[in-house]
C-alpha cells in the first residue's frame, strides 16, 4: 500500500465516521448518534468557553476532511461522509446551555459551570428534542440551509449542518422559554 492509498483511508475513516458512515440507511443520523457522547464529554468535562472553542475546532477540521472525501469520493456531499453531523451535534445543545447559565442567578451560574452535570444539555428530554430537531431540519434543509449546500468543497459539506444544528438549538431553548415561564 502506498502512502497516497493510506491517507485516503485515514481521510475516509474519519469523514465516514470512524465506519458509520457506511451504514447503509440513515448515514447521517448514525452519524449524528455518534456526536452524543462528544457532546456529553464537552458539556460534562469542559468549561462552557471550552467547549464553544472546541466545537468550533473540531467543525473547522472538519471542513478540508469533508472536502478530500468528496474528491477520493467523487461525489458532492456524499451520503456516507458523517464528519459534519458529529462536528456539529454540541451546537444542538450550547446555545441553550450558554442561557442557561447566562439568565441564572450567580449561585446556579456557579452550579452549572461546574463539571457536575447539572448543565442544561444534560437533561435528556431536552437533549432528545435538540436531536430530533437536527434531524429534521438536517433532511429537510429549508431555506438558507440548503442553500448553503452551494458553497465550495468541505463547506458546503459542513455549513448546511452548522445551519442545521443552530436552527435545532432554538427548539429545545423555546422548549425551555415556555417551561420556566
Amino acid at each position: 500500500m502506498n502512502r497516497t492509498d493510506l491517507s485516503s483511508r485515514i481521510v475516509l475513516w474519519a469523514a465516514q465516521g470512524f465506519g458509520t458512515g457506511r451504514i447503509p440507511w440513515a448515514p447521517g443520523t448514525w452519524g449524528s448518534l455518534l456526536g452524543i457522547p462528544l457532546t456529553w464529554v464537552l458539556l460534562h468535562y469542559c468549561g462552557l468557553a471550552a467547549a464553544w472553542i472546541i466545537t468550533g475546532l473540531l467543525i473547522l477540521a472538519a471542513v478540508p476532511i469533508c472536502g478530500a472525501a468528496e474528491l477520493i469520493l467523487g461525489r458532492r456531499d456524499p451520503g456516507s461522509v458523517v464528519l459534519d453531523e458529529i462536528a456539529v451535534m454540541p451546537l444542538v445543545s450550547l446555545p441553550a446551555t450558554t442561557a442557561v447559565v447566562l439568565f441564572q442567578t450567580p449561585e446556579w451560574r456557579a452550579a452549572l459551570l461546574a463539571t457536575s452535570g447539572k448543565w442544561y444539555g444534560s437533561d435528556v428530554t431536552f437533549f432528545a428534542v435538540g436531536f430530533l430537531a437536527f434531524r429534521l431540519f438536517d433532511i429537510w434543509k429549508p431555506g438558507p440551509i440548503r442553500l448553503s449546500q452551494r458553497l465550495a468543497g468541505g463547506w458546503g459539506v459542513v455549513a448546511d449542518d452548522v445551519l442545521a444544528a443552530l436552527a435545532a438549538s432554538s427548539v429545545p431553548l423555546l422548549l425551555l422559554a415556555v417551561i420556566r415561564r
